[in-house]
């Protein structure tokens, strides 16, 4: 939708220009939603959620987050719109502020823009149930959780409700929330709770809903793009879905988003609407609905709107930041762990380096069931000192808030990857491989294309030839999931593919913290012919 300028709470904004009500409309409401927060307190690179760095175009941040929402708002309530707030999951995990606060942080934020519903993400998880329970008993808006059994774990027995109903501008709206079943492979819940399908949990939902009258349903759905659209094709009465977890832009307009907002899905009973605005508070949908009066969906509008400077940062917020983010620099003189030597990068965009190693391992060991890890070399922009390790080296050595993503992928698609790899030669490229969980043997005066002559996986305590149709849970960064790097094996033939995981940068702390590098070697992994 094209977007307009005008004057709201003295400041000139870049938000989304409301049409006419339909004829048919009986009620006119705007979801404000957001998704996969990841505590990005401070504003990020547009294009990867990076932290801000001084030469590059930058979004979000809470301050403005809150500023963006409060306009939304305000220009709802001026064209006669009510307007609830909600969010689809993940606010935890992926800064020092989750790591200093684990989770404080996010509900003030929260608290401060007027949530006014939640379903959970898995890594509202990541530091299991007893912080969950913590954060759930200082908010004041509802958790939802309509798929997951928490009868059998204390801390948060009684914490959530499957569903949600308020009236706004005359409308009867009733939000459901699930989470991805996935949690236990992905996050920290302990051995209590129970994830349940959550079609299953949202058809016996919209059935208590719909027993006491008309309403508009919304899921709020922490289960991924894919996962949503098949909700919608299949599970009757759903009018909305506002998603998250796969990190899915869906935005007019916008050159990298992979759908339009909404997009529209013919369910068993009626069409329905899917709404995700990526990831890391860059973008907030504001999704307006005209009704009619039985609740059934009219007419839709607003938009998926960039918070950049178009939006006024809110004072009070970003005073709270900045006053929360002042601990950090202590947290980055934090020791992690000793190493018993340095290991320096010069050498990783050249072939095998211990920095590497180090690297795909600790990548390696934070993804459950993978048996490969691939990571690039260009992203190891620093080397690590002997001796004490602290978090402020970690994330030197891993400036760009990665997570480690995963993904099953055939032999023939492992070995077309790191064909990408090596295709650039050795000693500039930022995508030559560094690995774990494997062997491999290239050839740099052989042509780009067929410069691998072997590779071999690991099986046990002995490596085995790579198959080429068997199917490997390869792990790596969700930048080069994503085909970074010329990694276009991932993103076009990536089977099962999840791109939030911990951050990479957890991930090596963990691995240094855990005692476990004294066993890394330059062990010819990456030999040459």
């Amino acid at each position: 939708m094209m977007l307009s300028r005008r004057l709201l709470l003295g400041a000139a904004l870049a938000v989304p220009a409301l049409r006419r009500p339909s004829a048919q409309a009986a009620h006119q409401v705007r979801l404000v939603h957001v998704n996969d927060f990841h505590s990005r307190h401070e504003p990020v690179v547009r294009a990867t959620g990076a932290g801000c760095r001084a030469d590059e175009a930058c979004l979000g941040g809470s301050a403005r987050l809150v500023g963006a929402i409060a306009a939304a708002k305000a220009e709802a309530a001026a064209a006669g719109r009510g307007a609830v707030a909600i969010d689809a999951g993940d606010e935890f995990m992926g800064s020092l502020f989750y790591t200093q606060y684990r989770g404080a942080a996010e509900l003030q934020v929260m608290k401060a823009w007027g949530c006014e519903a939640m379903t959970l993400g898995n890594h509202e998880f990541d530091n299991g149930p007893e912080n969950l329970a913590t954060f759930i008993a200082g908010a004041d808006f509802p958790i939802l959780a309509a798929n997951i059994d928490t009868r059998a774990e204390p801390v948060l027995g009684g914490r959530t409700r499957p569903w949600w109903e308020t009236v706004r501008g005359g409308a009867r709206l009733a939000f459901i929330g699930v989470t991805t079943p996935e949690t236990p492979l992905l996050s920290s819940p302990g051995r209590n709770l129970r994830f349940t399908d959550p079609a299953e949990a949202t058809r016996r939902a919209i059935a208590e809903i719909r027993a006491t009258g008309p309403a508009t349903i919304v899921l709020l759905s922490h289960l991924g793009y894919g996962p949503d659209r098949q909700m919608a094709a299949e599970v009757a009465g759903l009018d909305v879905i506002v998603g998250g977890h796969s990190h899915t832009l869906l935005a007019n307009d916008e050159p990298d988003a992979e759908g339009p907002m909404p997009v529209l899905v013919d369910g068993p009973d009626r069409r329905v609407r899917i709404v995700q605005t990526g990831a890391y508070g860059r973008f907030l949908g504001m999704l307006d609905l005209d009704l009619a009066a039985d609740g059934r969906v009219v007419a839709t509008g607003g938009a998926c709107a960039p918070i950049g400077t178009g939006f006024p940062e809110d004072a009070r917020v970003a005073a709270l930041i900045a006053e929360l983010a002042r601990p950090l620099a202590e947290t980055r003189r934090r020791p992690v762990g000793t190493l018993p030597a340095e290991m320096g990068n010069a050498e990783c965009r050249r072939g095998e380096c211990l920095l590497g190693n180090l690297v795909a391992e600790a990548i390696l060991a934070r993804a459950p069931g993978a048996e490969i890890a691939i990571t690039n070399g260009g992203g190891l922009r620093a080397g690590l000192p002997g001796g004490l390790v602290t978090l402020g080296d970690v994330l030197t050595t891993l400036p760009f808030g990665n997570t480690v993503a995963t993904m099953g992928l055939r032999g023939s698609d492992v070995l077309a990857a790191l064909e990408n790899g090596f295709s650039q030669g050795a000693g500039t490229a930022g995508r030559f491989p560094q690995v774990a969980g494997l062997r491999v043997v290239w050839d740099p005066a052989a042509a780009a294309g067929s410069r691998v002559r072997a590779v071999e996986v690991a099986q046990g305590g002995r490596f085995a030839p790579l198959d080429p149709g068997r199917v490997y849970r390869v792990a790596t960064n969700d930048f080069m999931r994503r085909g970074g790097d010329g990694y276009a094996p991932f993103r076009e033939r990536a089977l099962d593919p999840y791109d939030a995981g911990v951050p990479v940068d957890d991930a090596l702390a963990d691995y240094i913290a855990a005692g476990r590098t004294g066993a890394i070697a330059l062990d010819g992994r990456i030999g040459v012919r």
